[in-house]
């Protein structure tokens, strides 16, 4: 990714003293006229940190490194440091569950680390919106704010500290609203406008985040309520802005969230899928996490639902595409309806009578068991239509077919887990996503990575705009 842009967020370059063969009457100048020639850049500025390093290590024998972070068109030299000393960049993906961290070796373009936390704003609310409703209250939003804060900061104190320069963070709309202690009572009330649309380019210490004081961090911007910095970083980092043929980008979390478009246009819509597919409508249904189904498939001869877990645990819940999976190879074996009625007689051993009607046995353990429901099943076939009906809307708001469309781009645990084949049978997705379907994985978290190697504000903004 590096290889082809020249913005990156934050440059290392070393220098040996003895390699500057004019000095300027003004050292600034000196180490300014180096770089120029060096990188090809002109706009250079100090910090006075830099500046006040700067004459020490020009005349000193042994080599040292000094860095430059993007602000605009121009460049900061920030810091100026030994040659041995680490130059890290940092990209967080702020969810609403967890939060991903990906550490970035400036120098070597190399990704360290890459991992994630739970985000500690769940104890106030496991969905957004009741953390909404609970931080209408100044008090309560600084607080969920500074758990926030808190959980980043340790992990920027194990990963480097005052060695990471660079900031990048994405999150939808409510996350970077709590991320910066922005009102969010407005967010609930319609028409639910948002703050801001563009955050801006942040110092550490007016967004407290503890990297190098002389650092920066970057917020990725909001399309809307719905439409927030974690969409803007996937699309910036699948470039669908930039393709010749339409395509649809899909990021089915607690809203679907689908953006169809090319280098002419982006039109956008979100519904709420995603509960559906989690806890919403199933009882047994859940978010990607451990211990969750994630894929099923049916041996009638053995009489088995064989499935695999996120961890390869005892499952203990079915994660959206467990049960797409599942609703499918029912409707495929003759033991589900169209109309979401389950045939007891077509696998008596598994389809059961309950107190609450009939319901299809996924898992026993013990006393411990995981139904599915019928009257679940027929709430999820009202349902389904959701997603199919924004990418129908979609097309037809632009005049294309599904035919014509070029790519199905798939973000996120479900985007990596789903069945298309599943999705197509139950009508979730048109049968043209079968051969265009693509899993892009967390690509909001990979936008944010993607910024560091290339800080194209340009381009983020034509995204937005």
């Amino acid at each position: 990714m590096r290889s082809g842009c020249v913005n990156q967020a934050c440059k290392v370059l070393r220098i040996n003293p003895k390699e500057i063969k004019k000095f300027e009457p003004f050292d600034a100048e000196t180490l300014k006229s180096f770089l120029k020639k060096e990188l090809g850049e002109a706009d250079f500025t100090f910090s006075l940190s830099s500046l006040r390093k700067l004459p020490n290590f020009l005349r000193q024998d042994k080599p040292f490194k000094v860095v430059m972070v993007k602000e605009g068109k121009g460049r900061i030299v920030s810091d100026i440091v030994d040659e041995e000393s680490p130059t890290y960049g940092l990209a967080i993906d702020l969810g609403s569950t967890t939060i991903a961290f990906y550490l970035y070796d400036v120098e070597k373009d190399l990704v360290l680390k890459e991992y994630s936390i739970l985000n500690p704003q769940v104890k106030y609310g496991e969905d957004i919106l009741t953390r909404l409703h609970l931080a209408r209250k100044r008090e309560k939003l600084l607080e969920i704010r500074n758990e926030t804060l808190k959980a980043i900061n340790e992990e920027i104190r194990r990963l480097g500290g005052e060695s990471i320069y660079y900031l990048s963070i994405c999150g939808n709309t409510a996350m970077s609203h709590f991320l910066l202690g922005l009102p969010v009572q407005y967010l609930i009330l319609e028409p639910y406008p948002p703050v801001a649309k563009w955050y801006g380019l942040f110092k550490p210490f007016e967004v407290e985040l503890n990297i190098n004081p002389e650092g920066r961090v970057f917020i990725f911007p909001s399309a809307g309520a719905y439409f927030g910095g974690d969409l803007i970083a996937g699309l910036f980092y699948v470039e669908l802005h930039k393709k010749e043929i339409p395509s649809f980008f899909i990021d089915v979390g607690t809203n679907a969230e689908v953006v169809l478009g090319n280098k002419d246009f982006l039109l956008a819509c979100a519904g709420a899928a995603g509960p559906a597919l989690e806890g919403g409508i199933f009882s047994s249904g859940c978010r990607a996490e451990p211990y969750a189904v994630y894929k099923i498939s049916i041996n009638r001869e053995r009489n088995e639902v064989i499935f695999e877990t996120i961890g390869n645990e005892e499952p203990k819940c079915l994660c959206g595409s467990a049960i797409i999976d599942l609703m499918a190879h029912l409707f495929k074996e003759g033991v589900l309806s169209p109309q979401g009625r389950l045939i007891k007689e077509n696998w008596p051993e598994r389809v059961l009578e309950t107190e609450e009607g009939k319901a299809f046995l996924v898992f026993k353990s013990g006393e411990r068991q995981i139904l599915i429901k019928e009257s679940e099943i027929k709430a999820f076939i009202r349902s389904k239509g959701a997603m199919f009906c924004i990418l129908s809307l979609l097309c037809e708001k632009v005049g294309l077919s599904f035919d014509e469309v070029d790519k199905f781009y798939f973000a996120g645990s479900f985007g990596i887990n789903i069945n298309v084949a599943s999705a197509v049978m139950l009508g979730m997705l048109p049968d043209s996503a079968l051969d265009k379907a693509e899993a892009v994985g967390n690509s909001a978290g990979l936008g944010a990575l993607k910024f560091l190697r290339c800080a194209d504000f340009e381009e983020i903004r034509k995204i937005v705009d």
